[in-house]
């Protein structure tokens, strides 16, 4: 039974409110300074609605974020979008990603993947290795070997402080 690995898509925003995180599992997310928008920037130097995060499924099936400058209706920022060092008016988001707003305003995307784990029954056909030695009941071999034991039980011995012990609690 094979398992798709798990995505989770982080994105970390830097600005004047310092640092937060935002796990992204909408469809669309406006980014701006306006405080509507579903990740507000704080920072004087941001555009009102900066950027549209869209998230869309990959030849793979696996699902991503593209970035694009301006909000969802086409009008683009004033400052527009630094990613990874590039002037972009889009991009496909890929782990790590660095795009800045403005001065002191940036946010890290990040792709976070992990192997689901599959829980099932197991199968009431295991074979299971067992050595001819492990066949048998324990209890009966135990019973055999004390039945058969020449031994005789001994008598365990007790420590000279627990014999203090008993002569202390006969005195009482």
């Amino acid at each position: 039974m094979s398992s798709e690995p798990k995505q989770n898509h982080l994105l970390i925003i830097e600005d004047d409110r310092g640092r937060r995180e935002f796990l992204l599992d909408a469809p669309q997310y406006s980014i701006g300074r306006d405080p509507k928008c579903d990740i507000r920037l704080v920072s004087q130097f941001v555009s009102r609605h900066h950027a549209t995060l869209l998230e869309f499924k990959r030849a793979d099936g696996s699902r991503s974020y593209r970035i694009v400058d301006g909000n969802a209706k086409g009008r683009a920022s004033a400052n527009g979008l630094l990613i990874n060092g590039r002037k972009l008016q889009g991009h496909d988001l890929t782990n790590e990603d660095e795009v800045v707003f403005g001065p002191k305003v940036r946010a890290i995307y990040y792709l976070l993947q992990r192997d689901a784990v599959v829980t099932v029954p197991p199968d009431e056909f295991d074979i299971t290795l067992i050595s001819p030695n492990m066949i048998g009941d324990p209890e009966d071999e135990f019973k055999d070997h004390c039945l058969n034991s020449p031994e005789e039980p001994t008598e365990i011995e007790a420590d000279d402080d627990d014999e203090k012990d008993n002569e202390e609690n006969a005195d009482e």
